[in-house]
Formats: C-alpha cells, sequence, structure tokens
C-alpha cells in the first residue's frame, strides 16, 4: 500500500471503516450491492427520520469511498486488516 493510500485509509472515520466491513463481510465486497440494499430500504416506506438520514449519510460516504478505489484502482477491504 502506498503512503497516500495508508494516510486516507487512517483518516477514514469509524462509520466509513464500518462501511467497508460490512461490504466485505454481508455483500462479498460489492459496493453496488450494498447500494441497492441501503436504497431498498430507503423504498420500503415509512421510516424512523433518523434512519433515512443515517442511510442517506452512508450512500454519501458509500459514493466516497467507491469513487477513491476506483480512481486508485485499488480495493480498501484488502487493507482493513492492516489497520487493526
Amino acid at each position: 500500500m502506498t503512503p497516500d493510500h495508508e494516510r486516507f485509509l487512517s483518516e477514514l472515520s469509524e462509520k466509513e471503516k464500518t462501511l467497508l466491513i460490512l461490504r466485505e463481510e454481508l455483500y462479498e465486497g460489492s459496493w453496488q450491492e450494498m447500494v441497492l440494499d441501503l436504497t431498498a430500504r430507503l423504498q420500503k416506506g415509512p421510516q424512523v427520520f433518523d434512519l433515512t438520514e443515517t442511510i442517506e449519510a452512508d450512500l454519501e460516504r458509500i459514493e466516497e469511498l467507491a469513487s477513491y478505489e476506483k480512481e486508485h484502482e485499488i480495493n480498501l477491504g484488502d487493507f482493513l486488516e492492516d489497520e487493526s
């Protein structure tokens, strides 16, 4: 891992790291599957406002993480253990 990637990963919030872990463990490494699931949860109907805000914020975090991975052609999930 390059120093830039190390710095990026070390500066992630706990919420961002949790999203990476969930993606690896529940969605077999797929942001697309995770986004589909969260979007479906939003569309299901009445939700507690806080939950809606959380899902929307998570979708924004996912977009940023996925963009970084695409731009740098890496999988941040591969480096999670290095962070622990």
